[in-house]
């Protein structure tokens, strides 16, 4: 009876792998970074566009929340708008990334 062991791939064969897998991340975030999102707080009176690389690129807001008596109101709206695009740009590159590596956590690629 013959048993087979299955053959390693060769220092060169992986390293060709790593690099396409890296050059693919690369290109990945750099789509990822191109993309706006847009989200809102206080039912829509509130709403912050963001781009991938988590700059705020603009805030509405509603007059009809602009009260010189509450302030505050105002404040926690935007804090909640910007804080939920972050968490959202956050959320896709985690998810896209790590489609695109299968889960694996490579160190040293930034992921």
């Amino acid at each position: 009876m013959k048993v087979r062991i299955p053959q390693q791939p060769s220092q060169k064969e992986m390293m060709e792998k790593l690099q396409k897998l890296q050059s693919d991340m690369q290109s990945k975030q750099e789509e990822l970074d191109s993309k706006e999102y847009e989200v809102s707080s206080g039912g829509g009176m509130v709403k912050v566009t963001i781009s991938g690389t988590r700059e705020i690129k603009s805030v509405k807001i509603d007059p009809s929340v602009v009260d010189p008596e509450d302030v505050e109101m105002l404040e926690d709206m935007i804090s909640a708008a910007v804080n939920e695009a972050i968490k959202i740009v956050d959320k896709t590159n985690e998810e896209e990334m790590g489609a695109l590596t299968g889960g694996l956590n490579l160190p040293g690629l930034g992921f």
